[in-house]
Formats: structure tokens, C-alpha cells, sequence
């Protein structure tokens, strides 16, 4: 538990006391302002501390699932008292740059590193049926700025969330299933 608490301190104080996200949903903003932990509403306390991924799925229309990150994801979720939050889901075995250079990928390589990874980080609320996110900045820069309504449930130490519009398969009528387990140190 003292690890979690590093982490979540860590991350507060990479996130600032007061918090940053955009107001509007949709667009990216430029302009980013502070808000006070007090304009934050609260996050139910069963969502709050650190997640370890299980699953992240797209679900098709047919009902088929395809594993974004492959079998096995890893990933890590962290939200504090206020909502703030970062997360990070990537592909158990990613392929390496053969110039162990990042700035001298090819172009498989620049393709397999966003494919194979998602991060965003952001402020959450919750109420008894959804989580409300507020991503600041996310790997998939179409997110940034982005606010979202995700229906949930968490069942013992099981969070499963849906995502409408996920970075990928959205356009044939997908949407994402996720699900993280309770990190218990």
C-alpha cells in the first residue's frame, strides 16, 4: 500500500493541488486554466486509489471482440480523492525500434508504438450510474480536451466501464469494454 501512496502522491504532484482540464467537450483547447479542488465535484471513494488493467475490448455489433493491446494488456490507472487521474494501457510484448532511437523509427515502428499503446491523463467524477471525464491530453490527440459519459459497474474489486467512441473501430460500429481490478498492496 505504501508503493500506491507513492504513486498517488506522485501523481498529485505532477498534476498540481488545483488541477488543470478544459471546460468545453469536443475540440482540443489551447488555453488550459486551474480550478480549485473545491470546483472538482468528488469521486465516490470506491473509485478512488490505483487499477491494474484486465481487459480492454472492442465489442462489434455482431457481439465479436477484438483485444486492442492483444492478450494479456497491462496497464495502470490512478485517481485521487479529487478525480484527478493518469492512466496508461499498453501491449504486453511490443516490438522494439531497430535503431534504439525514437527519433529514428520506421514507419511500422511510429505505427505499432500508437497502435500499441493509450495514455491520457484528466479529471473523473462520478454518480451511481457513470463516470464523467475530463481528459486533458491523451496519446490520441483527438481527446484532448475531451469530455465523456461512461456507464459502469464495479463488482467486488472489478471496474468495467464502456467507452461510445473508442480511438479505433469506432467507425464500424464498435465500442469499448474495459476493465481494471483493484490494486491491493
Amino acid at each position: 500500500m505504501k508503493n500506491v501512496n507513492s504513486v498517488v502522491l506522485a501523481l498529485c504532484l505532477v498534476l498540481g493541488a488545483d488541477g488543470v482540464f478544459a471546460q468545453d467537450s469536443g475540440m482540443a483547447k489551447d488555453t488550459m486554466h486551474n480550478v480549485s479542488a473545491s470546483d472538482h465535484a468528488m469521486v465516490p471513494k470506491e473509485l478512488i486509489g490505483a487499477w491494474t488493467l484486465v481487459r480492454c475490448d472492442n465489442v462489434y455489433p455482431d457481439g465479436h471482440r477484438v483485444e486492442l493491446y492483444g492478450p494479456n494488456p497491462e496497464g495502470m490507472w490512478l485517481i485521487d480523492a479529487q478525480g484527478d487521474y493518469m492512466m496508461q494501457i499498453v501491449r504486453a510484448k511490443r516490438m522494439p525500434f531497430a535503431a534504439n532511437d525514437k527519433s529514428k523509427g520506421t514507419a511500422d515502428e511510429y505505427r505499432a508504438a500508437s497502435m500499441d499503446s493509450n495514455a491520457h491523463y484528466g479529471h473523473i467524477s462520478a454518480d451511481a450510474n457513470a463516470i464523467h471525464s475530463q481528459i486533458v491530453h491523451a496519446s490520441f490527440p483527438n481527446w484532448d480536451g475531451r469530455n465523456g459519459d461512461s456507464g459502469y459497474t464495479i463488482n467486488g474489486d472489478e471496474l468495467t466501464y464502456r467507452v461510445a467512441k473508442p480511438s479505433s473501430g469506432a467507425a464500424e460500429g464498435a465500442h469499448g469494454e474495459v476493465v481494471w481490478r483493484r490494486v491491493h498492496s
